[in-house]
């Protein structure tokens, strides 16, 4: 690639991710003060938790078998 090229680039991603930080910033806040960001962080614990037992649930029937 040519110098224009990586420049623009690079400019665009600072611009974008400037935007999105704010964006974020102010999204957080509102959630926070709503009161929404706790329903946000347990929905998120969830599908983790969830994510995790498949992942172990899988990993025991691989496990069983390689074994036969």
């Amino acid at each position: 690639m040519n110098n224009k090229i990586k420049s623009f680039l690079f400019f665009a991603a600072l611009l974008i991710s400037n935007f999105l930080h704010a964006q974020t910033e102010t999204m957080a806040s509102t959630m926070r003060s709503n009161g929404k960001i706790y329903v946000v962080v347990a929905v998120l614990t969830t599908i983790l938790v969830g994510l995790i037992a498949y992942l172990i649930r899988m990993d025991k029937k691989i496990s069983k078998l390689e074994k036969e």
